[in-house]
């Protein structure tokens, strides 16, 4: 996690029962140590980082780059380097890192850290990770050279200009050579680096070396993760105090929003980021409950409904039902859809009207976002328009309503979604509803989410589903999604490395050309043309539907009165700054 913003990953909300352990026991068993009481909806899925493809994820708390951007403003601001230099052709960056860091063991962190970190990791084929996809530059898809120029300078060069460079070239997170070289060089009997099965959640979590301001203590499975402050962390407040002032940080596992709300009231939990039928709750317990209710207004992301339109085949099988795939694969199918979802009933009924209508995939915060007045098209509820837009496609009906194909087949499809969470749950019941007034059947299914993420990004054998993606305030963050070749292109994924190989997966024109935009946006330094570039692949999307965005909720989140220095954010969430937060005094 590099913060919340610096690279797209899939969120897939989760949520099964109750963990099996009382955090109002776990404060009681400590409390000679100074801690805080966090919830986390699922457990992780890995302690490497540069495999990771969840989110929420440990590394904010573990690990730091070359800069980090600030919770609040989105500014970039110093982190382990204390200075930076752009040559006046924007080709060269050159960090100056901060004097005498160390890593979590005590070793030097030094610029040979950097440098591995980037040609051995990151820049390495070997391995499949996403932030390669993000440093990508240009057609040519090179990737910028990184070489050490003394003890305490690194230098990043690209080949042409790359308006995001500064942000992803410093902001990525810096992994411990001497902790992880040898798992890189070493292959297994597959011939693949032993890296892919390092620092996995069975690891011993003794030998995982951070530069963040928190270690990792212990993990017990469907319970909690504790984490340790780090001695040796780098930052010190205004008094030259070390930081961060708790000693501990515990992230309780708890995967049903129902169970969190119940533990925080109970007080288990020091703070908890709610929904909208939580706030009308909470909302009149603020005073007597000891606790406030931050707001960080319209949240990073989006929700939304996406369709497999993948035509490829796997040994002869296709992906999706080749009737189905020809519905998902016409435009005027998935305008329909969007048109027959009523967004406006869905923003009052599930989300109490705490939020606004979503229709582009760039944050309304981002200074890239294209809003409707601008421009960009909506779908509102229209079930007329809807069935205009089917029927000129070919569609016809019954005498009964139902929505039949060219060739007489019923259109009926699955959706699938994450179990357990009531707004997902109650989504899926309104589009099932919606839908079935304009003949189309839905067949809601909640499924595990392991399950999920494997249907999604391994067998890729999936009709819809419902997800949310996170937001940034850079739009070329989004590239492993944009990219028809990215690592995270759901809706017409090729294989990852190591998975079987697809024949015949087809990449639209449309789909193609907002890839080519990406490239051409990010190559693009002055800011009201990289806004035009980006505001087309906006129209793009919404033209042709990839991903048919629902509703952006509020940011809430309930914090304890006795936490001191909370600056909760969309941008940041209620963690961005924990070095600062300490227990307020009586």
């Amino acid at each position: 996690m590099i913060r919340r913003n610096f690279l797209i990953t899939l969120i897939l909300l989760v949520a099964i029962a109750l963990s099996g352990c009382n955090p109002t026991e776990m404060r009681t068993n400590a409390t000679q140590v100074q801690q805080i009481v966090a919830r986390v909806p699922g457990d992780p899925q890995t302690f490497n980082y540069a495999l990771n493809q969840s989110s929420p994820n440990v590394f904010g708390f573990l690990y730091e780059g070359l800069i980090t951007e600030n919770g609040e403003t989105g500014k970039l601001e110093p982190a382990l380097a204390e200075s930076w230099e752009i040559s006046e052709d924007n080709l060269k960056i050159v960090f100056t890192l901060k004097p005498n860091l160390k890593w979590s063991d005590g070793e030097p962190l030094t610029v040979d850290d950097i440098v591995f970190t980037y040609n051995d990791i990151y820049f390495n084929e070997q391995i499949p990770t996403d932030i390669r996809d993000i440093l990508r530059i240009g057609k040519s898809k090179a990737l910028p050279k990184v070489r050490k120029l003394d003890s305490r300078r690194v230098e990043f060069t690209v080949p042409e200009p790359f308006a995001p460079f500064l942000r992803f070239a410093g902001g990525i997170v810096i992994l411990p050579e001497h902790a992880l070289r040898q798992s890189v060089e070493t292959k297994n009997k597959d011939g693949r680096p032993q890296f892919l099965s390092t620092w996995g959640t069975d690891t011993d979590l003794q030998k995982i070396v951070v530069n963040g301001p928190f270690t990792l203590e212990s993990y017990t499975v469907n319970q909690r993760i504790v984490f340790r402050r780090n001695p040796y962390y780098w930052r010190k407040d205004t008094q030259g105090n070390a930081v961060p002032y708790i000693e501990r940080l515990i992230w309780q596992i708890v995967e049903s929003p129902d169970t969190a709300l119940i533990q925080f009231r109970s007080l288990g939990l020091d703070m908890l980021e709610i929904g909208p039928t939580s706030f009308q709750l909470l909302k009149r317990e603020e005073d007597r409950g000891n606790f406030k209710i931050y707001s960080g207004g319209p949240d990073f992301g989006t929700n939304f409904i996406c369709f497999n339109l993948n035509k490829g085949r796997r040994q002869g099988k296709p992906l999706v039902n080749p009737i189905k795939s020809r519905w998902f694969n016409t435009v005027a199918f998935r305008q329909a859809v969007a048109y027959g979802i009523n967004r406006e009933a869905m923003l009052n009924n599930v989300y109490r009207g705490l939020g606004e209508l979503q229709n582009s995939p760039i944050s309304v915060q981002s200074p890239y976002y294209l809003s409707p007045e601008e421009g960009l098209k909506v779908y509102n509820y229209n079930p007329e328009k809807a069935k205009e837009l089917l029927e000129s496609a070919g569609f016809k009906y019954n005498n009964r309503g139902q929505l039949l194909d060219a060739e007489g087949n019923r259109v009926r499809f699955t959706m699938i979604s994450q179990a357990g969470n009531r707004t997902v749950d109650a989504i899926g019941s309104q589009v099932k509803r919606d839908l079935s007034k304009i003949g189309i059947q839905v067949d809601f299914t909640p499924i595990d989410f392991a399950v999920m993420v494997d249907k999604i990004t391994n067998t890729l054998e999936w009709e819809s589903y419902f997800g949310l993606i996170t937001g940034s305030i850079e739009p070329y963050s989004g590239a492993n999604v944009w990219s028809p070749d990215g690592g995270f292109h759901p809706f017409n994924q090729k294989p990852q490395p190591g998975q079987p190989p697809i024949e015949g997966r087809e990449v639209a024109d449309w789909e193609a050309e907002i890839g080519r935009l990406y490239i051409e946006g990010a190559r693009e330094l002055d800011e009201t043309k990289r806004k035009e570039i980006y505001g087309e692949t906006q129209r793009l999307a919404q033209e042709y539907l990839p991903f048919i965005h629902l509703i952006n909720p509020l940011a809430l989140a309930a914090i304890r009165d006795r936490i001191e220095g909370t600056k909760f954010s969309a941008l940041g969430g209620t963690l961005w700054n924990v070095y600062e937060l300490k227990e307020a005094k009586d």
